[in-house]
């Protein structure tokens, strides 16, 4: 597994236990039936991902593509499976199609983990113009999102949007942002 190493921020540091974000995601993940999980190599979901192949419950794999991951996803539900993406922000930039033509009109409950970049001390403009395109591109289709900035509130809103994506057979953005994750650390 070829995946950059993490500086991390002391909240996301504190390792995959119930306590640390990625951990309490992987719980969440787990509690709901989600073994499936495709993701295109991000920075800040390191420890996630690290945790996610380290665990035998889920099958973890990189893609090429964002679009890939959501089809291999989509495929896996209509399989009777249940699966999760995980990506940055720049990556979601890429999937209006897939979302409008495929996620939402087949009503498949796609459970995306967006790790957000563009916002709070972000240096590439690029990122930054993503970021704020993000939610009304979200919005505009329809789709349920929130973005978490709190530990606490954490597994309350995977575990609760989890379940409303499954039962209501829709898909559902949640956001992590840098509050929350400590964000990529830049080196000088």
């Amino acid at each position: 597994m070829a995946i950059a190493e993490q500086k991390t921020s002391p909240q996301a540091a504190q390792g995959a236990g119930e306590s640390s974000w990625d951990g309490i995601v992987l719980q969440t993940l787990k509690r709901n039936e989600i073994s499936l999980i495709p993701y295109v190599p991000d920075r800040v979901l390191t420890p996630l991902i690290k945790n996610l192949h380290a665990d035998p419950f889920f099958t973890t794999f990189a893609t090429a593509r964002e679009e890939e991951a959501v089809g291999i996803v989509s495929g896996a539900w209509m399989g009777g499976r249940r699966g999760a993406v995980l990506m940055q922000t720049s990556g979601f930039a890429t999937l209006a199609n897939v979302l409008a033509s495929l996620a939402v009109p087949y009503q498949i409950p796609l459970i995306m983990f967006v790790s957000e970049r563009g916002t709070l001390g972000e240096f590439n403009y690029g990122q930054s113009l993503v970021c704020r395109t993000m939610r009304p591109v979200l919005d505009s289709l329809a789709l349920e999102h929130h973005t978490i900035t709190r530990l606490d509130e954490l597994e309350f809103i995977a575990d609760r949007s989890i379940k409303q994506a499954v039962t209501t057979q829709a898909p559902v953005a949640l956001i992590l942002n840098p509050l929350l994750t400590g964000g990529k650390v830049f080196d000088k």
